[in-house]
């Protein structure tokens, strides 16, 4: 954020300032610049959240900051610099104790204005010290502590003392004990500044983002409250086999596996081009091989898939499936899992060795041969998992039978008889006869 501020203003303040610019983040590398003065620096609009400063923008700041006068310019200029480095080692959450910046904080507390842009805007031919080498109209001079301390630096000229600082970039000493390396470079530079009475502008700033994190700009998203929604994955199309007047055959499965021995790998052939010469249906039956029968004991006409048949290079193998795979003839047939293996429903043929080496999974199946009616939908679908499952049943019993218990043992409860009749101290004594 920018603007000038007096000298009451915590460096706290600052870098909680560059929390919010965090969650909206840029499509756009940028790096944080701090300028902060001795002297007062002339005023500047505080820019919208999320917003990125040019490099324009800032040449025409410091052309107002440097237009007039001698100025002597400190540019601590460090390899890499981003602003998430203030927010996980700048104490921004409450624990200043453990803060990096401790000197730098107490350098823009202490001026009499300073300027921040957090999102200054960099490209690969971003080069400050050529900025300001412009508009000082002065070579910079690269100087250390030792230097800076035997240096005479004349007022009445102006000056660009450069200070280069180094990222962490060993594998010797973390990032935050690299900036707080930095950070005492700073105060010690500071203070020589301080003890030798000289007027300055300190800019801290990075040669390069030390962070990049490419999101959209603000402007680039709709303002306002919208619904967040899954991304809906593609779902394919089933293959659909058409005869005379129509569909009558439709499939659809998100896997058709097999495997053709127990060391051999699955092989998914819902990846592959379906192929449907061969096919065909009429009244009655239909190839895969469905097959449609009236049963008098439900008074409605059922389809079933009799078999299966696989065919891979000059192997094949026959599954029979009607023991489980039925439906009626208006419904389609769906099953998340058909298997010739474990809870099977495809069954091998006694008469095919193959069939009891290859393993088949069909995983969400499902087909329908009868009653589609033009349609390129499935009709409802009867699905293989019953509504009463055996777990369902066993829970079921178990709760009536507990039930039955505890209901036998409120009736006991309630027919035991309490006496009626009791002896009375002051009366005479209850006398039973007993006889034999």
């Amino acid at each position: 954020m920018a603007g000038s501020r007096s000298s009451t203003r915590l460096m706290g303040a600052y870098i909680l300032f560059f929390v919010p610019f965090l969650a909206l983040g840029t499509a756009t590398s940028q790096v944080p610049f701090l300028m902060w003065s001795s002297e007062r620096l002339p005023p500047l609009a505080s820019p919208a959240a999320g917003h990125i400063t040019s490099y324009e923008q800032l040449s025409a700041y410091l052309t107002s900051a440097f237009s007039s006068g001698s100025h002597t310019v400190l540019l601590f200029l460090q390899d890499k610099l981003s602003k998430d480095d203030f927010t996980v080692f700048g104490g921004a959450f409450g624990n200043k104790q453990d803060s990096a910046f401790k000197n730098l904080e107490a350098a823009i507390q202490s001026s009499s204005s300073s300027v921040t842009l957090p999102a200054l805007e960099w490209t690969g031919s971003f080069d400050v010290a050529a900025l300001l080498q412009e508009k000082l109209g002065v070579s910079p001079l690269l100087v250390d502590a030792d230097t800076l301390s035997h240096l005479n630096i004349k007022t009445s000229v102006s000056n660009l003392l450069l200070i280069n600082l180094p990222y962490c970039s060993s594998l010797q000493k973390s990032c935050k004990e690299v900036l707080h390396e930095n950070d005492e470079i700073i105060g010690n530079a500071l203070s020589l500044m301080k003890a030798k009475k000289v007027p300055y502008t300190a800019i801290y700033t990075g040669l390069r983002p030390s962070r990049v994190i490419s999101e959209l700009p603000v402007s680039d998203q709709s303002v306002g409250r919208t619904l967040l929604q899954a991304a809906v994955p593609d779902v394919k199309p089933p293959i659909i086999f058409n005869g005379s007047g129509g569909p009558c055959i439709m499939l659809w499965a998100q896997n058709l596996s097999v495997k053709l021995s127990e060391n051999s790998p699955w092989i998914n052939l819902a990846e592959e081009t379906p192929t449907l010469p061969g096919s065909f249906c009429d009244g009655s039956t239909s190839r895969f091989v469905l097959r449609q029968r009236f049963y008098s004991v439900s008074a409605r006409n059922w389809s079933t898939l009799d078999t299966v048949e696989l065919k891979y290079r000059n192997l094949s193998a026959s599954y029979i499936a009607n023991r489980g795979i039925y439906t009626p003839a208006e419904y389609s047939f769906h099953c998340q899992s058909v298997t010739n293996f474990g809870d099977a429903l495809l069954f091998p043929n006694i008469t095919d060795q193959n069939s009891s080496e290859w393993r088949l999974n069909f995983i969400d199946f499902q087909i329908q041969g009868f009653g589609l009616s033009n349609s390129t939908d499935f009709s409802y679908a009867s699905d293989c998992a019953s509504f009463f499952t055996p777990a369902i049943w066993m829970g079921l019993l178990t709760v009536l039978l507990m039930l039955l218990i505890l209901v036998y043992g409120l009736h006991m409860i309630m027919q035991v008889n309490t006496m009626d009749r009791f002896d009375d101290p002051k009366g005479p004594t209850i006398s039973v006869p007993q006889t034999e």
